[in-house]
């Protein structure tokens, strides 16, 4: 018997619906359920992450992107795969259509699958006054940006302890690979394998010459401060985690848990990025 967690974009009717003939489905197999609060519900902030996992084989995410996102923060850290099936638009983090879904959890259930690792980015804040607080980690990005709109923060880069540079902007990305073709990509960041392992740092509207991104190596440690009197915020994967103020700092490290994804052959990246920008074949 194999245990199974579903998270299902629950304002989707056709999520739903598959959802339901698939957990009829696991029933009949006489493999275990475990179902996820939808989002927004009362129950979501509440979920207990270990019960969650403990001895669960398999999260399948029944959504878009997003879905994947929250489904990968939920279980990555304990080593749980995720099954991406796609009832969203761009479906750069799921495997499968809503038709294959039966089918590609019973490959999985006898191991006829690979795992493909994705890096992901783990966030503190430091407080001015040395308080450490963990913002978690990232699958896609760790924003910094301003909360008053119509004025820029200044941000101060470090990168292994050395200062780099200081940015005036609207923002700051700190992206995965995987997170290059999501909120860095509309600020003209670069697209990058999604598993290739790097950080890259993207400035949002910066007010100065220097406006390119950075790509740095896994091992860095990159840490971003609020140096002026404006204070600015610090978002993980879209979830708002904190206000910023005058000498909070970020600090991003590779986190020592990757998302686990399962697929089936070799994930086509480049036909997704063709077929999701329209770029004919020459």
């Amino acid at each position: 018997m194999a245990v199974i967690a579903l998270n299902i974009h629950d304002t989707r009717d056709d999520a739903n619906a598959q959802a339901r003939r698939f957990k009829e489905w696991l029933a009949d197999q006489g493999h275990e359920m475990r179902e996820v609060p939808p989002l927004f519900s009362p129950e979501a902030d509440a979920i207990d992450r270990n019960a969650l996992v403990d001895g669960l084989d398999l999260m399948v995410s029944l959504g878009g992107d997003g879905s994947v996102l929250r489904s990968v923060a939920l279980v990555a850290d304990a080593g749980v795969p995720v099954l991406g099936v796609n009832f969203g638009r761009m479906g750069y983090l799921t495997e499968v259509e809503p038709d294959g879904l039966q089918r590609a959890v019973a490959r999985c259930l006898v191991s006829d699958h690979a795992v493909e690792e994705r890096m992901r980015v783990w966030a503190q804040v430091e407080r001015a006054d040395g308080t450490i607080e963990d913002a978690g980690a990232a699958l896609n990005e760790v924003v910094i940006e301003n909360i008053a709109s119509g004025r820029t923060v200044e941000l101060e880069l470090s990168i292994d302890t050395s200062r780099f540079t200081s940015y005036s902007a609207d923002g700051l990305i700190l992206a995965t690979p995987t997170g290059s073709t999501a909120y860095s990509l509309s600020a003209r960041g670069p697209i990058v394998a999604p598993t290739h392992e790097a950080f890259i740092v993207t400035p949002v509207s910066p007010h100065m010459l220097f406006d390119r991104s950075l790509v740095l190596a896994p091992s860095s440690e990159v840490r971003v401060t609020i140096t002026r009197d404006r204070p600015a915020s610090i978002a993980v994967d879209g979830r708002p985690f904190t206000r910023l103020e005058t000498g909070d700092s970020v600090i991003c490290t590779r986190s020592p848990h990757p998302a686990r994804f399962i697929v089936f052959g070799e994930r086509d990246f480049l036909g997704v990025l063709k077929a999701n920008f329209g770029l004919a074949d020459r």
